[in-house]
């Protein structure tokens, strides 16, 4: 057998960890054809197959799960000692990626990476955005930006702004043909643009008042998966759209939107910057972590 080189494993181990060849070969910045022939030249080398690829899916075979078991772990190991060796830099440098819903990057995330990388000039940010949760490690995130009430409890989480209310506004045209409604529940009867979370669930609009809660399932001839379309959308009298007060608060001040149910609008934690446990956080992201905690208590959050 040939010898073997860390080249060979960092590979093997990017298309484990995405479970895709274009994502894949995103990170280690080639084409997933040429990924696909050194895969293929490893499989060789060691006479077993690694993987196992559709044109639908790529999985790992038993032997393929085996080494990756042994391995990844290993490569955790030598990635932990060389960030250890960031404390004799002058100052933190590295790519941080952070996975965020548009909302959270446009009212949270991206003012504070602005602020960031004029701060730190060695350090770059890869911000994806994504409206589903995923598996920050097994995806290859550093980090992930989401309201707090989504946040799973077995991460760490850092606030990044305050608390978020939410708005539901209208054109001045749509309520010209239909009356402002005076309770949740009138919803029912007016038309508004739906939701859509990524895995396919419509979100039930919620509400709050003097200690009443409630969730309204909406309904419309417009449906979207980003809160940016809604928006667009009810400017142009299609129906009453969700967001939040922040993304709209300009619109509203210039008479484009008009806002509803305002005293049955709730609050929310806010946004969090959230991340997996490590012994050893990477330079980029611990300076972003201290950044945003000292934003945060400036702030006063």
């Amino acid at each position: 057998m040939h010898r073997l080189e860390p080249r060979d494993l960092t590979l093997f181990l990017a298309i484990a960890r995405h479970g895709n060849f274009r994502r894949a070969a995103d990170e280690l910045g080639c084409t997933p054809s040429a990924l696909s022939h050194a895969l293929r030249s490893l499989e060789e080398r060691l006479d077993v197959r690694l993987v196992n690829r559709t044109t639908r899916s790529v999985a790992l075979t038993e032997a393929g799960k085996r080494l990756y078991n042994r391995v990844a772990p290993a490569f955790q190991e030598i990635d932990d000692a060389i960030e250890e060796l960031n404390v004799f830099r002058g100052a933190p440098s590295g790519k941080l990626r952070i996975n965020a819903a548009r909302g959270a990057a446009q009212l949270a995330l991206l003012p504070i990476v602005t602020r960031f990388l004029a701060a730190y000039p060695k350090i770059s940010v890869d911000i994806a955005l994504d409206s589903a949760l995923v598996d920050l490690v097994s995806e290859g995130f550093d980090a992930g930006v989401r309201l707090g009430e989504i946040v799973s409890k077995d991460m760490i989480a850092v606030p990044l702004g305050p608390r978020q209310r939410s708005a539901y506004v209208a054109s001045p045209a749509l309520l010209r043909e239909h009356a402002a409604p005076k309770h949740p529940m009138e919803l029912t009867n007016l038309p508004c643009i739906r939701l859509r979370f990524s895995s396919g669930r419509y979100y039930a609009w919620e509400f709050e008042r003097a200690g009443v809660s409630l969730a309204v399932e909406v309904d419309g001839r417009l449906t979207v998966d980003e809160q940016d379309l809604a928006i667009e959308a009810a400017l142009k009298g299609t129906g009453i759209a969700f967001a939040f007060e922040n993304q709209v608060a300009e619109l509203i001040a210039a008479g484009h939107l008009v806002r509803v149910l305002e005293d049955w609008s709730p609050a929310y934690p806010g946004f969090y910057l959230y991340y997996p446990g490590r012994r050893q956080l990477p330079a980029a992201l611990r300076a972003f972590v201290d950044f945003a905690k000292t934003a945060a208590s400036t702030a006063g959050l």
